[in-house]
């Protein structure tokens, strides 16, 4: 096999049929549309060659925090979003994809909500994956069949929902799924005409939800805690704002908090003690998209990517500032801040604010701002030719990563008949050599031979980064079966049927478990009841597939052509007269020129030898006579060379069923018959039938009521043949007329 690097050039480029991909210097020009993201998350360990933290992806946006890790996001050049779940330990990241059009958010815990709706208070078809076990199924709830909207998330199995009731009113209710079972439970204490439900992320047993209360047109805004294990509200709060545009609610032990917005002042904070009552406005400055907060216990921490990050104490009005700047922030499930941002002792990252044993912020990092890995194929490791004739049908194929944190999808394209093979190569045991060996099969039955196309995609098992290409030629060859019609090295029968119908079956080129196995039947055609006999003879023209002669009632002889495709050409004449034979065979290579022959014994028992031209126009040459007596033969079949002479054999059944070997002697006649054994009478078709089994010798195959067998043939002059099981016309001993 040899070893070549992604510099090197192919000496000639190959164009893919399907994909229509030029495969030139190493690499694709395109990702073909075959490795398109699948839905299913596929996770690999995170990279820490260079820090304990894990690494916050470099050019991803936060979109929450769970309690065992981060989840982020960003977008690809076509615009499909990307979602990537980190652990905190150093885990496997997983990536996940949203459906499309479809929005994402945090619940509690690591309970990550995908929705068929960009804004979540639209969300009616929700799945909750919990992130703690990222192998675990996903939760559906279809809360479209209960009239109802998603509000929050409670666990992951069950969710917060605004339904409507019979009458037309909105009730919140918690909807949990066991199984296949969906149950409802409604939320008492809200008040009355309560609507358009949002929440923050429940915590502690609670949430905290917003509404809007009052008549269209003159509605004001309502917060109320809820505790959850009970059902009902434990505490409303009055606010002035409405609606889903002033959103960020928050809870903690200690305070309640939601975002606002009045002209003059600009963006700002309420704030109410849960123990005193006491409302507070914190100012954030000008009104801008861009501002984040959260809570840790009684401090609000605050910023945005132009400003410092900075704790104010709800209780005393201390403020601090913790980090240089930030650019996003969310509340964690054990009610501790993390917020997105940088400072110059630690640089960029995520960092983790909880408070102290003094009652002050302690800020810790907790995962660093750092590029992903850059995949690399630096190696590919295909053969640009195999015969397979000599790796046992086989062929292995590799490419070397630059990361074993990855997967390698790899497509195979018969270039003529366009048929595809895919696999998926996971990463190896140890090392970079993503490696697979290929049985040469397709669509159930041996590959052909010629070009192929051999496409890999490599992609990191986390999903992130671009998926990297390459892209080359390889090139099946095998010794030529003079039986196979489908250019894939394997045998081919054909039988027809009393409607005069002809069909093929393609063998397997090896045993399976020590049995000949079939790999499917096609029909020909019709109209072949038009012959007497119809044989196969091997390649007659030259182009390395085998051919047929076919013997009508009138004594026209007719030859056709295998088009390496399982068909064969429009019939051509090769000559009358040949109403003078009673048996024909051919295929076997009777004088060691390397082209097939014909014999052919007319009614008084004279055996004749057509030699084999080469030339389809005129395939044969003038007969020469082999000898007489071979009247007493009922059957006659060329085998080649079965016993290791240098040229092909024959055998022939006499009436009593003992079946005869001659051997060639390479001048087209025949040495002594030697007896192989009797009880072949019960076969009423006998088939040389090329090299079965791939074991470098030709094979016979039986055919009768008895049942159908494979002979192998053994080099053995005195014992020439092992008898094998095979499928092939199972139960069929009486449905043809004739096989070849």
């Amino acid at each position: 096999m040899q070893l070549r690097t992604t510099g090197t050039r192919l000496a000639t480029a190959v164009t893919v049929v399907l994909a229509v991909t030029a495969l030139g210097a190493g690499t694709l020009a395109t990702a073909p549309a075959a490795f398109a993201a699948t839905p299913a998350a596929v996770a690999a360990p995170a990279d820490q060659a260079d820090t304990a933290l894990p690494v916050y992806p470099e050019g991803t946006d936060l979109a929450g925090v769970g309690a065992s890790g981060f989840l982020t996001y960003s977008f690809t050049e076509d615009g499909r979003r990307k979602l990537l779940w980190t652990p905190y330990d150093g885990g496997a990241r997983t990536a996940l994809d949203p459906e499309e059009g479809g929005g994402w958010t945090m619940g509690p815990g690591d309970v990550v909500v995908f929705g068929d709706d960009n804004w979540s208070s639209e969300m009616r078809s929700i799945t909750l994956r919990d992130m703690a076990t990222p192998s675990a199924p996903g939760v559906d709830i279809d809360l479209g069949a209960l009239n109802g909207n998603y509000v929050a998330a409670l666990s992951p199995t069950s969710v917060l929902a605004q339904l409507t009731n019979a009458v037309g009113q909105a009730e919140l209710h918690v909807v949990t799924k066991d199984g296949t079972t969906t149950t409802t439970r409604k939320i008492s204490g809200l008040p009355a005409g309560a609507t358009d439900y949002f929440g923050s992320k429940a915590h502690d047993g609670s949430v905290l939800v917003g509404y809007e209360t009052g008549p269209e047109g003159a509605r004001t805004g309502g917060r109320a805690l809820v505790d959850l294990a009970a059902g009902t509200v434990t505490k409303t709060y009055a606010s002035p704002e409405s609606g889903y545009g002033f959103g960020g609610l928050n809870f903690s032990a200690s305070h309640v908090t939601w975002f606002g917005y009045e002209a003059g002042t600009g963006d700002y904070i309420t704030s109410v003690d849960r123990t005193t009552g006491t409302e507070k406005k914190t100012v954030l400055g000008p009104h801008t998209a861009e501002w984040f907060h959260t809570l840790a216990g009684d401090w609000l921490v605050h910023g945005n990517p132009t400003t410092p990050v900075r704790a104010v104490s709800l209780t005393t009005g201390e403020t601090r500032e913790l980090l240089d700047s930030g650019t996003a922030a969310s509340t964690a499930a054990d009610g501790t801040a993390i917020v997105r941002g940088e400072r110059a002792a630690d640089g960029k990252g995520l960092f983790r604010i909880e408070i102290a044993e003094d009652g002050t912020p302690k800020v810790t990092k907790v995962a660093d701002d750092a590029p992903l890995v850059d995949l690399e194929i630096q190696q590919v490791h295909v053969p640009d030719t195999v015969n397979l004739d000599r790796t046992g049908g086989k062929v292995t194929l590799g490419w070397t990563l630059s990361h074993r944190e990855a997967y390698v999808d790899v497509r195979l394209t018969h270039m003529v008949t366009e048929q595809v093979y895919v696999t998926r190569v996971y990463a190896p045991a140890e090392g970079n050599l993503f490696s697979f060996t290929w049985d040469a099969v397709l669509d159930g039955a041996d590959a052909p031979n010629g070009s192929y196309a051999v496409e890999a995609e490599a992609m990191l098992l986390d999903g992130t980064g671009d998926p990297v290409q390459q892209g080359w030629q390889l090139n099946v060859v095998r010794t030529i079966n003079p039986h196979d019609y489908t250019n894939n090295g394997s045998t081919d029968v054909l039988a027809r049927d009393a409607a005069g119908a002809l069909w093929r079956d393609d063998l397997r080129d090896r045993p399976v478990d020590g049995k000949v196995v079939t790999a499917g039947r096609t029909r020909i055609g019709t109209g072949w009841g038009a012959y007497k006999q119809i044989e196969a003879v091997g390649d007659l023209a030259g182009n390395e597939v085998g051919d047929l002669v076919a013997l009508d009632g009138a004594g026209v002889l007719w030859h056709y052509l295998g088009k390496r495709d399982g068909t064969f050409e429009t019939r051509v004449k090769i000559g009358t007269g040949w109403g003078a034979y009673n048996k024909l065979t051919g295929g076997s290579d009777l004088d060691g020129d390397g082209r097939s022959d014909l014999l052919a014994t007319d009614t008084t028992g004279v055996l004749w030898f057509y030699k084999g031209t080469g030339d389809a126009a005129k395939p044969f040459a003038t007969r020469a006579r082999v000898g007489g007596g071979w009247g007493s033969y009922n059957h006659l079949t060329a085998v080649g060379n079965i016993a290791g002479t240098g040229a092909g054999d024959l055998v022939a059944r006499d009436a009593s069923g003992v079946l005869w070997l001659y051997q060639g002697n390479g001048s087209g006649n025949f040495a002594a018959r030697v007896q192989i054994g009797g009880g072949w009478g019960s076969f009423s078709q006998l088939v040389g039938a090329g090299d079965v089994d791939s074991d470098g010798r030709p094979d016979l195959i039986a055919y009768g009521t008895g049942g159908t067998y494979v002979y192998r043939s053994t080099g053995s002059a005195t014992a020439p043949f092992s008898r094998v099981t095979t499928d092939l016309y199972a139960g069929e001993g009486t449905k043809f007329n004739h096989v070849a």
